[in-house]
């Protein structure tokens, strides 16, 4: 089994701010960490792993020489094999041409590594949450897709799947290859040891540059990016509400009523 886990490192969402004049996010000072949605595909993955002796994780991240920090993290909690897909032309990418440019780059490690099985994303990323990228590569590379997993296993030459939905949850199968994005499950990720954390500072993560990959310069990085933000703004602060609290429940209905009715509510 040859699995393939989609990671990205994103702003700690608890710690950022937002500049009132520009509305944009003050990155500077703010610490990175692997978007939560990956982690949990990782252990999905992770899991499998433990399940089907000789299988392989190999990650694969796109960004900064930074987030060779994230990958080796990862390392240390279940990746075998990691790389980098990093070149300041991919800079500026939405959607459409980060899934273009990591399906080129899982091509070519599939070169290196061998055919994936699956292919695992978190379901969004949680400094953009677009739920974009997971689904973009399914369709790139023409693959099954499977979204808001939370287990999987195999059974066969099929991948069972346990999905959220908005009614509960249902189980899917697929034949391999497939693409799954995971939300979040029951079960958190594991903690690395202190001999997997050695092992994965010393691990050497192979850099992806965009003269490696069969890219068109037309279809990566801002100039292929169709999408554009016109505006970013923080919602306006709420204002207090008010408390119905009189002597009985029939009462306090009464003077909910005359509220909702006196601000034309009902």
């Amino acid at each position: 089994m040859n699995i393939l886990v989609c990671i990205k490192q994103v702003p700690d969402t608890a710690e950022i701010k937002i500049d009132p004049v520009t509305n944009t996010l003050i990155r500077a000072g703010v610490p990175s960490i692997v978007n939560p949605f990956d982690a949990y595909a990782l252990e999905i993955a992770a899991r499998i792993k433990d399940k089907n002796p000789g299988t392989k994780i190999v990650l694969v991240s796109m960004g900064p020489q930074q987030a060779t920090a994230a990958l080796k993290e990862c390392l240390a909690v279940g990746g075998d094999k990691a790389y980098l897909v990093s070149d300041r032309a991919f800079g500026g990418a939405d959607t459409l041409a980060t899934s273009y440019t990591l399906k080129n780059a899982i091509d070519k490690i599939e070169e290196l590594e061998g055919k994936f099985d699956l292919i695992f994303c978190g379901k969004q990323a949680i400094d953009g949450d677009t739920a974009q990228v997971g689904p973009e590569i399914a369709e790139h590379m023409d693959y099954p897709q499977i979204t808001y997993a939370v287990e999987a296993g195999i059974e066969g030459d099929e991948v069972l799947v346990k999905r959220e939905t908005g009614e509960g949850y249902e189980i899917l199968a697929s034949k391999l290859p497939c693409v799954i994005t995971v939300t979040k499950p029951s079960f958190n990720p594991r903690y690395p040891t202190i001999k997997s954390k050695m092992a994965a500072n010393r691990a050497v993560i192979t850099t992806l540059t965009a003269e490696d990959l069969p890219v068109e310069a037309d279809r990566i990085g801002l100039k292929g990016s169709p999408t554009k933000v016109k505006k970013t703004f923080t919602p306006p602060r709420k204002q207090g509400g008010v408390v119905v609290r009189e002597a009985t429940g029939e009462e306090s209905a009464k003077k909910l009523f005359e509220l909702l009715n006196a601000g034309n509510i009902i």
